[in-house]
C-alpha cells in the first residue's frame, strides 16, 4: 500500500527507482523487486498507468482517468493534460466500427518555464 500512497500523494510521474529511494529510508526492508512487482499488480488491475514517455525511463501515474501527458524535453517534467476519452480518440483518427478500449496520448516539447527560462538567456 505504501507504493500506492506515494504514487497518490506524489503526482510527479516518478519512476519505480524514485519511489523505491523515496520510500526505503521510511520502510528499510523494502525491495526494488517488491516495488516493481506492487507497481506491475497495480498497472495490471487499473489502479494505476505505466506511461513509457521516453525510452530511457518508465514511469507511474494514480490518475486512470483519461488524459494525455506532455514530457518537457528540457526539464524532463511530465504534465498532466485533461481530455477526456473521446477527446482521446478523436485526436487518433479512430475508423468506425473500431472499438477502443484504452488511449493514450504523449506530447513532448518545451514547458512555459524551460522557454520562459530559454528566452532569457
Amino acid at each position: 500500500m505504501a507504493v500506492m500512497t506515494y504514487l497518490m500523494e506524489h503526482r510527479t510521474h516518478p519512476t519505480a527507482d524514485e519511489i523505491y529511494t523515496a520510500l526505503h529510508p521510511s520502510i528499510p526492508t523494502l525491495s526494488k523487486t517488491t516495488v516493481y512487482n506492487t507497481l506491475k499488480l497495480l498497472t495490471e488491475k487499473g489502479a494505476a498507468l505505466q506511461l513509457t514517455i521516453d525510452e530511457r525511463n518508465c514511469c507511474f501515474d494514480a490518475d486512470t482517468s483519461p488524459h494525455a501527458h506532455f514530457l518537457c524535453t528540457r526539464c524532463g517534467h511530465v504534465y498532466d493534460m485533461k481530455l477526456n476519452q473521446a477527446e482521446l480518440i478523436k485526436c487518433a483518427c479512430v475508423p468506425d466500427k473500431f472499438q477502443t478500449e484504452d488511449a493514450q496520448l504523449y506530447l513532448r516539447g518545451c514547458c512555459p518555464r524551460c522557454a520562459a527560462l530559454n528566452m532569457d538567456n
